[in-house]
């Protein structure tokens, strides 16, 4: 993050009649890239951009003095005759503020001629001390101490420091808390932290610059948060921060500082009217009301999720933006969507992100704009053609040929024309290919991918047999499944029976026949896709992996006026051609499926969208000094930027997952029905979840609390151990505040915090169960250690293995286009071309050229890690301690547990007795691996979901 220009409102205008700041924070990273790339970009004034280096100042540096705050004190300097006259120590503040990034937005910088006279003249950043004592005599809080801070010192590493010198009269008693105002004319600060030092000699502890800035410090605040400019120069008015200096109960507080934590929360909650800017900081609740665009097309009227028993869903951030003219229930979709300003991507992150992703848009529209964009629907002609784009890569097509992108994107082609790249555009080849080519087309790699790839959160084991649907007959047809005993023995080779098999706990299944079944005709009523209720049933083998024994295919009873009964097939591998290639194509159909419940349900619904609640809900209840704040805090980091990113263009109307994957414009809907039926919030933790599917049992004696029902299960394997030390390390912090029962029920902040979690960011669950009582410390640690593993581990076992398990599309269609040749009544032509060309059939049910390469794209920026990534366990995001030694020792055994986890999965990923991590041509099993460097590398685990 960097300290950034951002004018005032009457700044000049763009092309487009808006205010600079509004179109570039409002754009996409697409827009952001493409206009740094613009070599006319340089003669405007951009919105947000770095400074330059201010001025050095050498060793010399301006004393200013302090005195107690007053009305009329702003006005002047404070003096040396107050300062003396108070002191009985003298202290420095040292603020460090992040300037740049660098890169090219080094070119951009502009002139800052007002700003950098207040940096000369020393009245830039303005900071106060407050008390954490009331006055003895008077019974109020005492006069903050006052100063003005200049610049020392203009650093190497982008950062700029600047010094505040305090006299502190004896008696002010312990600085609980400083208070920050931006004094610059129209630049917004990014404040990393402040430190309160005792000054030294130049000659002795001070830096090259003369500063404080290398003494050791007497208190350190982590502040990392934006100061917005106090442009309209009252010391109460926009621009003033408070940052506290240790972690307080609200029972605990400091007399001299209940007023501030209350009037910070209190803004910070704001009174839910009129529409948000940019430089807010406040957090709301709304409803998903904002993905349709009715007013631009009718055919992109959507539903509004949450608020109503038909669509329950969780909340996200109020934006405030008006309501459509056409549908009075939905916001209209002006402008970016709002997050509140600390929850804004850091400028490295903005920077990695627009470019991977005009990079992935560009890679995506090549071969589009080369099928010439006749038909977007247009299948690969061949499998030889889908191979091209990792072998040969594409070449760049002349920019008049990009169509609708032509328009943002012929200089940056022009750039990358000018690189040594020779005009060629690669995707990287997914590591499931390198590994084995054809690894798509086996039944083990299949199954394996179930225990062990981007979902392994779907399968689940047998527990009853046969079959039978919970859904009304009467509409969807009967209720008994298609799969027969006789089926799946003769499959297992008769080795046992089905019903041994149960209750040995041998089979197992991907279950998407209730939740899809519901959608199946909706979804067919669109062109171009088609869908199925799917079950899918495994045998575990002596040797630990899965056998895919049986696919069943379910077409629900068609209501009038075709009135068509139920149809229903199961598929199994075979000898036979014709019903070999049916089962190809089945197994397409099922990973269809898989896609769409991965990318909507356990990723979106499960990691994204459910934790937006909290993320709201600990802004507005706890204050930023509440230790269960600090705790949770780098867990939200980008979450609900992300989150507004993805409502922008991938869960909207017409989005790329509308355009994408198979449930089409219904997908939101879908995700809605999955939350009501499927989401509850003591099932989301690790050891919880694996018992809820079955996939474990609860056992006292296993190493984890819980027995796998398949031992060789390379994310629950890895998943516990990180589960583990998560929830140890949650236990040991929450211990450190709260020693008992009463301590925790008698938080009120805690309790308000909880309340609102449950009542409102998901209210339309809060009567459901599922919630527990936070009631004591265990109670609490394990209800916080379930919101960070969902933030964290969750979303890194769904998200960074994406690209290298789907990038390859055929192993993973996020689409099925073309129904089944045999469904009935059969479609004798269908039939025909496909017992004709099966291979051309198979290829026409893939995903069209448009949407693989859109998907592929999409699915290599999601998976790649920003370099400014702050990973979990990570001692760059060490919790906020005031210098608390337990809390310190505890976290660094945290991180030393991490790295031993890494140790543990390597050695497991080199056992060859584990089949389903281990072998030829299999990918290791590396997701829950706690570190990674930036990039695409299929491991590290995030302290949040920050993509």
């Amino acid at each position: 993050m960097a300290l950034l220009i951002k004018p005032s409102t009457n700044t000049a205008q763009t092309c487009c009649g808006c205010s600079s700041a509004s179109a570039v924070r409002g754009s996409s990273p697409l827009f952001l890239l493409a206009a740094a790339a613009s070599s006319s970009s340089l003669s405007r004034r951009p919105s947000s951009v770095q400074l330059g280096r201010a001025r050095r100042r050498g060793k010399k540096k301006i004393v200013v003095g302090c005195v107690a705050s007053s009305k009329s004190a702003r006005s002047e300097a404070p003096s040396r005759r107050d300062s003396s006259a108070m002191a009985a120590e003298r202290v420095t503040a040292v603020a460090t503020i992040k300037v740049t990034v660098g890169g090219f937005l080094n070119s951009l910088r502009p002139s800052r001629a007002i700003d950098n006279f207040k940096d000369l003249i020393g009245r830039s950043l303005y900071l106060e001390l407050v008390s954490s004592q009331l006055d003895a005599k008077t019974g109020q809080e005492k006069p903050t101490l006052r100063s003005y801070a200049h610049q020392v010192a203009d650093n190497d590493d982008d950062v700029v420091t600047y010094e505040a010198d305090f006299d502190v009269p004896a008696g002010f008693g312990d600085v609980g808390a400083v208070l920050v105002t931006n004094e610059h004319h129209s630049t917004e600060m990014f404040l990393q932290d402040i430190k309160l030092v005792v000054p030294s000699s130049a000659s002795d502890d001070s830096d090259d610059d003369g500063s404080a800035a290398a003494a050791s410090p007497l208190l350190a605040i982590r502040c990392n948060s934006w100061v917005e400019p106090n442009s309209g120069g009252d010391g109460d008015a926009a621009g003033k921060r408070v940052f506290f200096a240790k972690p307080y109960l609200p029972s605990q507080t400091p007399a001299g500082l209940r007023s501030y934590r209350k009037k910070d929360l209190e803004e910070k909650r704001g009174d839910g009217r009129g529409q948000r800017k940019s430089s807010d900081r406040i957090y709301d609740y709304d409803t998903y009301n904002d993905l349709g665009d009715p007013d631009n097309n009718a055919d992109k009227a959507r539903p509004v999720l949450g608020g109503t028993q038909q669509f329950p869903y969780p909340r996200r951030c109020r934006t405030g933006r008006p309501m459509s003219t056409k549908d009075p229930k939905t916001e209209t979709r002006k402008g970016d969507n709002y997050v509140p300003r600390d929850e804004a991507f850091s400028e490295e992150k903005q920077l990695q992100f627009s470019v991977t992703t005009l990079q992935s848009v560009l890679q995506a529209a090549v071969p589009a704009v080369q099928s010439t964009l006749i038909d977007p629907n247009l299948s690969f002609p061949s499998f030889f053609v889908i191979d091209k784009l990792f072998e040969d890569g594409v070449k760049l097509p002349k920019a008049e040929d990009l169509g609708f992108l032509r328009g943002v994107l012929p200089r940056l082609l022009q750039r990358l024309r000018d690189s040594p790249a020779d005009n060629v555009l690669l995707f990287d080849t997914p590591k499931n290919v390198q590994k084995d080519k054809f690894g798509w087309l086996r039944d083990e790699e299949f199954a394996r991918e179930t225990l062990a790839g981007m979902n392994p959160y779907a399968i689940e084991l047998v527990r009853e047999f046969p079959f039978k649907s919970n859904l009304d007959p009467a509409v969807y047809g009967p209720a008994e499944s298609a799969i027969t005993a006789e089926v799946l023995e003769k499959q297992m080779g008769h080795v046992m029976t089905v019903a041994d098999a149960v209750k040995q706990k041998r089979l197992f299944m991907l279950d998407y026949h209730d939740l899809y079944l519901p959608y199946v005709h909706k979804i067919r009523a669109q062109e171009h896709t088609t869908m199925y209720g799917s079950r899918t049933v495994f045998f575990l083998t002596g040797d630990g992996t899965l056998q895919l024994l049986a696919i069943e295919l379910t077409r629900p009873a068609s209501p009038p006026p075709s009135a068509q009964p139920q149809w229903r097939r199961v598929f199994t591998p075979s000898t036979d051609t014709t019903e070999s290639w049916l089962w190809r194509m089945a197994k397409s159909h099922v990973r269809a499926h898989d896609s769409g419940h991965h990318e909507l349900v356990t990723h979106w619904l499960r990691t994204h969208c459910a934790v937006e609640p909290y993320i709201i809900a600990a802004n507005r209840q706890l204050s930023e000094m509440h230790p269960v704040y600090r705790l949770l805090h780098p867990h939200f980091r980008y979450t609900m930027r992300i989150n507004a990113l993805a409502r922008s263009a991938l869960i909207n109307a017409g989005g790329i997952i509308e355009l994408s994957f198979s449930p089409g414009k219904h997908a939101m809907e879908l995700s809605s029905a999955a939350y009501d039926k499927l989401w509850r919030f003591d099932a989301e933790s690790l050891p919880a979840d694996l018992v809820r599917r079955g996939m474990a049992e609860v056992d006292p004696t296993s190493e984890h609390g819980v027995k796998l029902a398949i031992q060789d299960y390379p994310f629950a394997n890895d998943g516990l151990l990180v589960w583990d030390a998560i929830e140890r390390w949650v236990e040991a912090y929450v211990a450190r505040f709260y020693p008992d029962a009463g301590a925790v029920a008698g938080d009120a902040e805690l309790q308000a915090f909880w309340a609102e979690v449950i009542n409102v960011g998901h209210g339309d669950k809060k009567g459901a169960p599922g919630w527990p009582e936070l009631d004591t410390p265990a109670s609490l640690a394990h209800a916080l250690a379930t919101m960070i593993w969902v933030a964290s581990a969750h979303h890194a076992a769904v998200n960074f293995g994406q690209y290298d398990f789907a990038g390859y599309f055929p192993n993973r269609p996020s689409i099925a286009r073309t129904r089944m040749p045999v469904e009935e009544p059969v479609d004798s032509e269908a039939l025909a071309a496909f017992v004709e060309d099966p291979d051309n059939a198979l290829r026409e049910c893939f995903p069209s050229q448009v949407q693989a390469t859109l998907v592929m794209a999409v699915l290599d920026l999601l998976s790649t890690h920003s370099p400014d990534e702050e990973y979990l366990g990570g001692m760059e995001a060490a919790p906020w301690s005031g210098g608390d030694a337990g809390v310190r020792a505890a976290y660094g055994e945290f991180n030393a547990r991490l790295k031993e986890i890494e140790g543990i999965i390597d050695g497991r990923n080199a056992d060859r007795r584990l089949k389903n991590r281990c072998g030829a041509g299999i990918v290791p099993y590396q997701l829950m691996k706690p570190f990674s460097g930036p990039g695409l590398t299929s491991k590290g685990i995030p302290n949040s979901t920050s993509i």
